[in-house]
């Protein structure tokens, strides 16, 4: 007999199976109706506690100097906004109210340009209709702005609290502001998208790679888990020079910018010879303002009639397929000339009667268009074609394929021959042989001038050195030779080498020269032709150019450089304006080469002791502890990685006292009297101030007086002279 009474125990049984099994029937089509009638509406609640394959944008590479300073870097800046959706509660509403105003005035402070009674007129209105993007300021902040905006009340909070939170970009900034601005590139506003320059020829290695997350929703916050990290750009070190990149746009500015020049556009490139690395690449042009800026890198785009600078070219040729040597007479007489029917002129036609009868080495000395062009018409005149294929074996019409983007190669025109075989036109080749009816831009004419610096090998301009990632270099660009030797015979060189440094020392050239070391090279006075209105629209504008090259005494030139002004009416002399500006680079890059020795630097009423200019001590006791002097210190840092020490140098015998000196307040203007642009410009813009510069040296007047205050933007204007050593 069973110990269990069935009669009780099977009724509890059927009725607990009959209710598990009513309940997975209602599990089931509660499950189906979710997964059909509901689907939408439960995916719209998972999309907004969950976000899959959230891109991580990667850091964008540096772009860098030669020496490793910074050209170009991505800082972080943001958009500001308040989400008043997410502050909406009693205890926040309450502190809102009495903290309206406290923000308001903060956020005028801050903004100057907008008024406490603006900013309250915005934030109501947000709060009014309980807008969650309210936009605080219309452009983007840099980090030091936003952590003032997020130290205001209530915006302190959290995000889920105060409502305040941010946007974040990758700003790209060039420390050096336009300097080489077109070389080194820009992007396009808050895209990711590189607009021109190295910036775009090296984007994909700039840019780095993409990564992706996904983000979960835990107990109201969001958690960021990645999948891929994102892979940042590489750095790209270039061949510019900082120093010589700004001594060379000063040295531009200032010929552009005098009455008598008054340039419409001004092209500078130095290039190291040996190598082709380029230092400096200075394109201006006039804006509307009066201003000059960079604004397109007419270095490598602007192709025109290049002038007399092209002489050179014209009779290396003739010498290296021996139609003439330099000793040939040719017969200028008064200096105009007929031609094909058409009238030679020299420059000097209707001062000086032309140069009667000269050879033609001193035809280039005195860029005589009758001499260059004779020899050439009389030996190519029957196949110009040859003249072409010559010159194109030289170099200075060769396609260099330069790595940045806008680059245009030379332009020839081919001979055009009649019906009967005969040149149709003859006057094309004595016009083009002295620079005119070719289109060539000046880093064309540039490299054939540092080929005949480096005896005849022709290398390729550089603007990059390497790439580089975390530390170590992933990529390297060699230097890269086009032609070993531009001639067939290498004393053809050498010849015009001589020729060249007569240009400068007896010739039109005399002041690209120096009297420290030797300068070679070619002025070039060309018309500029206005397009279907010819040479003849009115006022003539000119294309003035000097290209040379020039080095220590008793070696092979160092440095080619070349510098081409273009300027409506006269006065107008290659020689005399961007000659000036070539003499004003090369004097300021062979400064800092030239290690001359100290018995012939030193004066016997010289002070041994150098002066301190007020500023940054820390650069101050970097560079007198180079040179060899001990300074006496108050305080402890250093210039390789420490911010700017504000303080003087004082003289006491045979030692410097380095002081420290206190700066004042961010609201008030310091005294930067006596420093050097590159302190002061840096004191008064980490201030909140904006700086003009006149003048060079050293500060000795500036328009806001010290200890005064100031509003954040005020613009203070800057006098600067360099002390007299008489």
């Amino acid at each position: 007999m069973s110990k269990f009474e069935n009669e009780k125990i099977i009724p509890r049984y059927t009725f607990f199976v009959i209710i598990m099994a009513l309940l997975a029937i209602a599990v089931v089509v509660k499950a189906s109706y979710i997964m059909t009638v509901k689907r939408d509406y439960w995916q719209q609640v998972a999309d907004r506690v969950k976000k899959d394959s959230v891109p991580i944008k990667p850091t964008r590479g540096d772009i860098l100097s030669c020496d490793g300073q910074l050209l170009a870097s991505s800082l972080p800046e943001f958009m500001l906004f308040v989400d008043f959706d997410a502050m909406h509660n009693s205890k926040t509403d309450t502190l809102w109210a009495d903290s309206v105003d406290v923000i308001c005035n903060g956020l005028h402070k801050i903004f100057p340009t907008r008024t406490a009674a603006e900013f309250r007129t915005i934030l109501d209105k947000g709060k009014e209709t309980n807008s969650k993007r309210c936009k605080l300021w219309n452009k983007r902040v840099n980090y030091s702005t936003y952590s003032e905006v997020k130290s205001l009340p209530i915006f302190n909070l959290t995000s889920y609290k105060g409502g305040f939170y941010t946007e974040e970009y990758n700003a790209r900034v060039r420390p050096n502001g336009s300097s080489g601005a077109r070389t080194i590139g820009e992007m396009f506003g808050a895209k990711d998208t590189a607009r021109c320059g190295i910036e775009l020829s090296f984007d994909t290695l700039l840019r780095g790679q993409h990564g992706i997350m996904h983000r979960r929703k835990v107990r109201n916050k969001f958690l960021s888990i990645v999948d891929m990290p994102a892979v940042n750009g590489a750095d790209v070190v270039t061949t510019i020079d900082v120093n010589m990149q700004d001594l060379a746009e000063r040295a531009l500015l200032d010929e552009l910018r005098l009455p008598q020049v008054n340039g419409e556009m001004g092209v500078a490139i130095l290039m190291e010879v040996k190598t082709g690395d380029v230092k400096a690449i200075v394109n201006m042009m006039k804006c509307a303002d009066g201003e000059y800026r960079e604004i397109m890198n007419n270095a490598i785009s602007y192709t025109c009639e290049p002038g007399s600078v092209f002489k050179p070219a014209s009779i290396l040729l003739a010498l290296d397929e021996g139609k003439c040597d330099t000793s040939k007479i040719i017969h200028t007489y008064g200096g105009v000339v007929e031609m094909h029917s058409r009238k030679m002129k020299d420059h000097n036609w209707a001062t000086q009667g032309g140069y009667g009868d000269i050879n033609v080495a001193r035809s280039l000395e005195v860029s005589s268009n009758i001499g260059v062009s004779t020899v050439i018409d009389n030996a190519y005149a029957s196949r110009p074609e040859d003249f072409i294929a010559g010159i194109r074996r030289l170099g200075i019409l060769e396609d260099l394929h330069l790595p940045l983007i806008g680059y245009k190669h030379p332009n020839v025109p081919r001979v055009k021959r009649n019906v009967h075989g005969g040149v149709e036109d003859k006057t094309q080749l004595p016009w083009m042989s002295i620079g005119y009816g070719t289109q060539i831009a000046p880093i064309n004419t540039l490299t054939f001038y540092n080929a005949i610096a480096n005896n005849g090998k022709m290398v390729k301009p550089r603007f990059v050195k390497a790439v580089m990632k975390d530390g170590q270099v992933i990529q390297e660009f060699p230097t890269e030779v086009l032609k070993e030797c531009i001639t067939k015979n290498p004393e053809s060189i050498k010849t015009m080498q001589t020729v060249l440094r007569h240009v400068v020392s007896q010739g039109l050239g005399k002041k690209a020269g120096s009297k420290t070391f030797p300068v070679s090279g070619k002025t070039g006075t060309a018309q500029v032709s206005m397009g279907s209105a010819g040479y003849k629209s009115g006022t003539t504008g000119y294309w003035l150019s000097f290209a040379g090259y020039f080095g220590p005494p008793g070696e092979d030139a160092k440095y080619s450089c070349i510098v081409c002004i273009k300027k409506w009416g006269l006065p107008a002399s290659g020689g005399g304006m961007s000659g000036v500006v070539f003499h004003n680079i090369a004097e300021g890059v062979m400064a800092h080469d030239l290690a001359l020795e100290l018995s012939q630097a030193k004066r016997g009423d010289s002070d041994p002791m150098p002066d301190v200019k007020p500023g940054n001590i820390l650069a101050a006791d970097y560079v007198l502890n180079n040179l060899g002097f001990k300074a006496r210190a108050d305080w402890n840092g250093s210039y390789a990685t420490g911010n700017p020490i504000w303080g003087v140098g004082e003289k006491s015998g045979n030692t410097i006292h380095i002081k420290r000196k206190p700066v004042q307040g961010n609201a008030i203007v310091p005294d930067v009297t006596g420093m050097g642009a590159r302190d002061a410009v840096y004191l008064l813009e980490s201030k909140g101030l904006k700086v003009k510069l006149a003048g060079r040296g050293k500060v000795v007047k500036q328009s806001l007086a010290p200890g005064t205050k100031f509003k954040r933007g005020t613009l203070c204007a800057l006098e600067l002279q360099v002390e007299s050593n008489a």
